[in-house]
């Protein structure tokens, strides 16, 4: 059933690259607190972990 799921080289690199862009905006709204930072807060921060996720348990295949 999940044999179909895996990462490409391709999907992996996309995947570090916005996990990096939503860990970095996660970090910096948590410093400056604006207004609306619990909003922004779970929009930078589901899809860093959702990620990081993907990454430690979906399979890399070449």
């Amino acid at each position: 059933m999940f044999e179909s799921l895996y990462l490409t080289p391709v999907t992996g690199v996309l995947t570090v690259f916005v996990v990096v862009v939503c860990g970095h905006l996660y970090r910096q709204n948590w410093k400056t607190q604006p207004p609306d930072a619990r909003l922004r807060a779970w929009l930078f921060g589901v899809p860093a972990a959702l990620g990081l996720l993907a990454l430690a348990f979906l399979p890399l295949k070449f």
